[in-house]
């Protein structure tokens, strides 16, 4: 099976679509992560404030040795806690994290949540700047981001985030953001790329789609944010669901499909009500 990419600016790759990992625990959740993995995920995606390090790295141990896959291919990323931004701490955090994953090297790191009521945003952004130097991650970025702290972390190390992930779907479309993203190099990855339980699959534009190329209103969804250059990272622990998110590569939504979809965004549309200015992450 071909793999999409997408290139980061540190000079690495990463697949064009993930597996969201969240709220996958137990044995229940090592199977469902498992079951991606044999359908053909490259990228799983999974945080300490998930409590499911261990069971990812479990299961893509699992995988690793029954499918003889090599390591390199598969891509685990992990988000460091709002409670883990002071500077040593974050250090240490992301050493906790490779170790619970039992992976030599973490994939990606991201910062989960600014926390700027805390005010240590840009001590994290340092530590994960050392961890990446330590050999400890390969790649670093941050999650729930907006242009102004961006600019500010940037600005504090000159480095720039080869990643930020963010609520995006077609309710909640991020159009200024992605075009910053787009100037700064940043991939975006997309959270509750479906909408979630507020998922527009009866929008008249989306049902016309998957009707014209015979795919189902999700996957036209997916493939709205691959057209736009985000990276959703879908989750199911159903088998025939996660299948399904994933073959969204062999058909494409005309420009005229892709504004449209990127038009239903409203003012209501966001499915987090807090505020990357004020809210704390713990």
């Amino acid at each position: 099976m071909t793999h999409p990419t997408l290139t980061l600016n540190d000079g690495h790759t990463i697949p064009a679509l993930g597996f969201g990992t969240y709220p996958l625990v137990g044995d229940e959740g090592g199977r469902a992560v498992l079951s991606a993995l044999e359908h053909g995920y490259r990228l799983l995606d999974s945080a300490t404030n998930y409590e499911n390090e261990g069971v990812v790295g479990r299961a893509l141990r699992d995988y690793l040795r029954e499918s003889g896959v090599p390591r390199h291919d598969i891509t685990v990323q992990s988000k460091l806690p709002g409670r883990h931004h002071a500077y040593e701490r974050a250090i240490a955090s992301g050493e906790e994290s490779r170790a619970r994953m039992g992976v030599d090297r973490l994939d990606v790191l991201l910062i989960h949540w600014p926390n700027p009521i805390t005010g240590l945003y840009k001590e994290a952004w340092r530590a994960l700047v050392e961890l990446r130097e330590r050999g400890v991650v390969r790649t670093i970025g941050v999650s729930n981001f907006n242009e102004r702290l961006l600019d500010e972390i940037i600005a504090d190390t000159g480095v720039t985030p080869a990643i930020n992930q963010v609520e995006l779907h077609p309710y909640f479309p991020q159009v200024d953001l992605l075009a910053r993203h787009q100037e700064l190099g940043i991939v975006t990855q997309a959270w509750s790329p479906l909408g979630k339980r507020q998922a527009p699959y009866g929008e008249p534009v989306v049902v016309a789609a998957a009707e014209r190329l015979g795919v189902t209103p999700a996957q036209v969804i997916l493939r709205w944010h691959l057209e736009r250059g985000s990276l959703p990272l879908p989750k199911s622990a159903t088998p025939s669901r996660q299948v399904e998110n994933l073959e969204v590569s062999s058909f494409s939504l005309t420009s005229d499909e892709v504004e449209a979809i990127t038009a239903l965004g409203r003012p209501d549309g966001r499915l987090f009500d807090g505020d990357p200015e004020t809210h704390e992450e713990m």
